[in-house]
């Protein structure tokens, strides 16, 4: 059995109580939502419903009693909107009977509604005199009895929803015990056999270890036994060949320098990514065995051609990075996975990531450049798995947001009944939250498509004083709010852009909203545009706190954060602004002072004539 065999057999117990617990929990998390699904699919389009029925009936018999009463005018529509509502909210609980019950008091609601409307249009037919009396008469108990039903109705549901609140409480505290007994036993277990096992194969890894040690202090008679085919047994028998070897060397003067350049070798041969050592002509002085395998590279290359079987592609990374060594610019390193360079290998494609450091000769000239190439293949998989794992978490918050925005919005409204200011004030700060969290996922939503390339611009001629116009207007009641002013300087002749005018208000609200945040009361903002080099840069300025010098070149980092910002967003806004400003063609940057405020400007392209 292989290593690689092993080390999955290990991991094995720890995948199967993964497996166990993702299914008791999602099993509990569909009890529990099915539970909350059949409460408001059953019985709260009743409640709704005769809440509308009990309002509607109250008002058709107040203009009724008007009528009975000899008013000046006759509510027209007043009475048709209320016999309409009531009609509408009876025949959605005729459609809704889930409730023991609930059958024969919504048929007598029926059969009352009728009464009363008879009662109604007979009481709008009969003369002036008689009004009062056939009111008393036929419509007040016709009234009195389709209220009673309609009391009966909400009362029959409300007990039904408290009825099932209470189970899916039970249910809930019984699932919560099962997975919490389902994640002890679960995790135990795991831990047991994954020590046994790896404690199992790690035993040769020790003896390998205290052999290394000894040959480090000099005895050169220790060997590794190591029993087995697997990789580590290999690695045993090869470290006892070198342990032979070392030793026939160093009974000779020949062995010292060998056991030198050998002991070079070895370290390079040693890295799993390709090394290549290059002169400052680009000649191939060395390379490791990856190289030789990865980029089949003979050892010896010939000469006045050394690197004439890479690949195009990477033979043009390689003599740039070679060439910025050689310049003395200093190491190079690489600014992202963008820079990885992909290559065929009998294992499969590769993306190969360059560094660089350079050699120096004994005057402290550049003698040459070690080049290594990183692979970074399962890293940038792994990338590309966090970021389809952001969006769909991101989009599946989505449809709960909305919901729960709704609810609070709903309860804010007090549509579902009044609210003390108490109760207010907590709606108030949990929809603000809500606000906050729904901009979170936005957020996280643009940052995973740029991520994957899927950012698409809708370009169009636009005016530039018209998108500062805008973003001003959007932005002025929050400023006036915070005691700001807001200014728009736009040139004459005005200036037109080739942009994405969603795309550029999306940028603007960001950079106005931030200097809003961080500009104290009785400050300014002012927007503005200029042409500049063929190009239009638009810029947001305030007289806010500032930015420190050291965190100025990363404010536009994914994630990034100004120690002590307490704003409580994630660090994303920047960062998309100026992958939409980059998509465009153009640049940002930001010039601020502590204590001086901020300019945040991105240039844009100008629209062509015709």
């Amino acid at each position: 059995m292989t290593l690689r065999s092993k080390l999955l057999l290990a991991q094995a117990p720890l995948v199967v109580v993964l497996l166990a617990l993702g299914l008791t929990t999602l099993r509990t998390t569909a009890l529990l939502g099915q539970s909350s699904q059949g409460i408001l699919k059953d019985n709260y389009r009743s409640v709704l419903a005769a809440e509308e029925m009990a309002a509607a009936s109250t008002e058709l018999d107040r203009t009724a009693l008007s009528t009975a009463l000899g008013g000046a005018g006759e509510p027209t529509e007043r009475r048709a909107e209320a016999a309409r509502r009531c009609e509408a909210a009876l025949l959605v609980q005729e459609g809704n009977v889930t409730e023991p019950g609930e059958a024969e008091a919504t048929r007598a609601l029926r059969r009352h509604w009728t009464e009363l409307r008879d009662a109604e249009a007979a009481l709008r037919a009969a003369p002036a005199p008689e009004r009062p009396g056939l009111y008393l008469a036929r419509l007040q108990p016709a009234a009195t009895a389709f209220g009673r039903d309609v009391a009966e109705v909400l009362a029959i549901n409300q007990e039904g929803m408290l009825r099932k609140s209470e189970r899916a409480r039970r249910e809930a505290d019984r699932n919560n015990q099962l997975v919490l007994g389902a994640t002890v036993g679960a995790l135990l277990l795991g831990i047991f056999a994954t020590a046994t096992l790896t404690a199992r194969l790690l035993r040769p890894l020790s003896l390998l270890t205290h052999s290394v040690r000894r040959i480090g202090e000099g005895d050169l008679q220790v060997r590794a036994r190591v029993e087995g085919n697997d990789e580590i047994a290999q690695l045993a028998r090869e470290f006892n060949t070198m342990a032979d070897r070392l030793g026939q060397y160093r009974s000779s003067s020949l062995g010292e320098l060998l056991q030198a350049q050998q002991a070079a070798q070895a370290a390079i041969d040693s890295l799993p990514d390709p090394v290549l050592v290059l002169g400052t002509d680009g000649a191939l002085v060395n390379l490791n065995e990856a190289a030789s395998t990865v980029l089949r590279l003979a050892p010896a290359a010939p000469a006045g051609s050394p690197l004439a079987g890479l690949p195009p592609p990477l033979r043009a990374v390689v003599d740039a990075v070679r060439a910025h060594v050689a310049g003395g610019k200093g190491p190079y390193v690489p600014r992202g996975y963008e820079e990885a360079v992909r290559v065929e290998s009998p294992e499969g494609d590769r993306l190969l990531l360059p560094r660089a450091t350079p050699l120096y000769s004994e005057e402290g000239a550049v003698a040459g450049a070690t080049l290594v190439l990183q692979d970074v293949t399962r890293l940038m998989r792994f990338d590309e798995l966090k970021n389809d794992l952001v969006a769909t978490v991101a989009h599946e918050f989505r449809t709960p947001i909305t919901s729960l925005r709704m609810a609070i919005h709903l309860c804010v409204e007090e549509v579902v009944g009044p609210l003390t200011e108490k109760q207010a004030d907590l709606l108030h700060a949990a929809r603000e939250d809500c606000e906050r969290l729904q901009t979170i996922v936005d957020d996280l939503l643009d940052l995973s498509r740029i991520q994957a390339g899927r950012v698409e611009l809708h370009r169009r001629p636009v005016g530039a004083a018209a998108l500062l116009d805008e973003a001003a207007r959007a932005m002025r009641q929050a400023a006036q709010a915070a005691g700001l002013g807001l200014t728009v300087e736009a040139p004459e002749p005005p200036l037109t852009l080739s942009a994405d005018p969603e795309r550029v208000q999306l940028i603007l609200g960001n950079l106005v909203s931030n200097a809003i945040r961080y500009t104290p009361p009785g400050g300014t903002i002012a927007l503005s545009v200029a042409p500049e080099d063929g190009l239009a840069r638009l810029q947001v300025k305030d007289t806010g706190a500032g930015i420190p010098r050291e965190h100025q070149e990363r404010i536009f980092e994914k994630f990034f954060r100004v120690p002590g910002d307490r704003s409580g967003g994630v660090g994303l806004g920047l960062y998309i602004a100026r992958e939409i400003v980059q998509a465009h063609g153009g640049e940002m940057g930001v010039e601020s002072e502590p204590g001086q405020g901020s300019a945040f400007w991105f240039t844009l392209p100008l629209a062509r004539e015709g």
